[in-house]
């Protein structure tokens, strides 16, 4: 569902947005709404987590943990 609201932006911005929309033969209200749905998809991938979480009962991670080293295996 879209909704409607007021933009204020750069008019530099804003003319360089209408130039795009004209190029495609598109309203500027659509332009408008790609760049809003990428900015926001954007945003939404920035905050998912870039490290996993994981749980070693060997091996370094372990060694971080544990009161006693962990001897590491030969290479």
């Amino acid at each position: 569902m879209h909704q409607r609201t007021t933009v204020s932006a750069p008019a530099e911005a804003l003319d360089t947005l209408r130039a795009e929309a004209r190029r495609r033969g598109a309203s500027l209200s659509s332009v408008l709404a790609e760049a809003v749905e990428e900015k926001a998809l954007d945003l939404r991938g920035r905050r998912k987590p870039r490290l996993g979480v994981g749980r070693s009962d060997d091996g370094l991670s372990a060694a971080k943990t544990a009161s006693e080293p962990v001897a590491r295996p030969p290479s």
